[in-house]
C-alpha cells in the first residue's frame, strides 16, 4: 500500500511538475539553474524563494491575453503613423520647394517692374517739376538675426528727389506741395507700367498751387491721349475744372432737391468757336 501511495504521488508531483514548470521531472534542476553536480538548497530556502517570486507574479496582475495581438495592432499603428509622418515631410519639402520658385519668380518680376517703375518716374517728375531729377530705391532691411536682408521683397521703398534748384533729398523733407507733386509723379508712374482703362482720383489738386495745377492737367491730357485713359478727377478747383472735357456736378435749384447737371466742356468751345 505505501508502494502505491509513493507512486501516486510520484505520478501526482510529476503532473504539477508539467504543469508549473512546464517541463519533465528530470529537468527541474535545469529549470532551477542549478548544476546536477552542486549541493541542492535547503528546502527552507527554496520555500521563501518560491513564496517570494510567487508573490511579484501575483503582483504584476493578471495575465494579459491579448497582450500579443495589441501589440501587433500597436505596431501597426506605429507603422501608419510612420508613414503618414514621411508623407508630411515630404509635402511640406515640395511645398518649400514651391514656395522658394514663387519667391524666385516675383524677386525677377519685382525687380522687373521696379525698373520700369523708375524710368517712368524719372520723366514724369521732371515733366511735372519742369526740371530737377528723381529715383526710386530700395532700401535693405535688418532681418531677426540683426543681419541685413538685401531681399526686394523684402526691403523697402525710398523715394529721392530733388526739384529745380534743390539738393537731392528724401521725400519726406520736401514741403507739402512738392511732396503732392512727387506722389502724382509715382502714381502716374506705376499706372503707366500697369495701365487701365479707367482711372479715379480725388482731391489730388487740393494742395497745389495754380502753376502746379496747370502742370498737372497738362500732363493728364498728354497720358490720356497717348495712352487711351479715361480719367475721373473728382475736384473743386476751378483751373482743373475749365481743363477738362466734361464737368459733372450736383446742384440744388429747389430746397431739399439735388440736380445733376453735365456740361460738355469740348463741345461748348466749338459751338462758341463757330458762333
Amino acid at each position: 500500500a505505501q508502494v502505491e501511495q509513493a507512486e501516486a504521488a510520484s505520478v501526482q508531483l510529476a503532473a504539477t511538475i508539467r504543469e508549473r514548470l512546464d517541463c519533465e521531472p528530470d529537468g527541474c534542476l535545469a529549470a532551477g539553474m542549478v548544476d546536477p553536480g552542486d549541493e541542492l538548497p535547503a528546502i527552507e530556502d527554496v520555500e521563501r524563494r518560491l513564496d517570494r517570486l510567487v508573490k511579484e507574479r501575483d503582483n504584476m496582475g493578471p495575465v494579459n491575453l491579448r497582450a500579443e495581438q495589441e501589440a501587433e495592432e500597436v505596431e501597426a499603428q506605429i507603422a501608419g503613423m510612420t508613414a503618414e509622418k514621411d508623407d508630411l515631410v515630404a509635402a511640406i519639402a515640395k511645398l518649400r520647394q514651391g514656395i522658394n520658385s514663387l519667391n524666385k519668380e516675383a524677386r525677377e518680376r519685382l525687380r522687373e517692374a521696379f525698373t520700369k517703375v523708375d524710368q517712368h518716374f524719372q520723366d514724369l517728375f521732371a515733366r511735372l517739376f519742369g526740371g530737377g531729377r528723381a529715383h526710386l530705391t530700395l532700401s535693405p532691411v535688418m532681418g531677426p538675426d540683426g543681419q541685413v536682408v538685401d531681399d526686394p521683397l523684402e526691403a523697402g521703398l525710398d523715394v529721392m528727389a530733388s526739384p529745380p534748384g534743390k539738393k537731392l533729398q528724401s521725400l519726406t523733407l520736401l514741403s507739402g506741395g512738392e511732396q503732392a507733386m512727387t506722389a502724382l509723379a509715382l502714381l502716374f508712374a506705376v499706372f503707366l507700367t500697369n495701365p487701365a482703362p479707367i482711372c479715379v482720383m480725388d482731391e489730388v489738386d487740393a494742395p497745389l498751387d495754380d502753376a502746379n495745377v496747370d502742370r498737372f492737367c497738362k500732363l493728364l491730357d498728354e497720358i490720356g491721349r497717348s495712352s487711351g485713359v479715361r480719367f475721373i478727377v473728382v475736384t473743386h478747383h476751378r483751373l482743373t475744372m475749365a481743363k477738362m472735357d466734361r464737368l459733372f456736378g450736383v446742384t440744388m435749384a429747389e430746397r431739399g432737391v439735388s440736380t445733376l447737371v453735365s456740361v460738355d466742356l469740348r463741345n461748348a468751345e466749338k459751338l462758341r468757336a463757330t458762333a
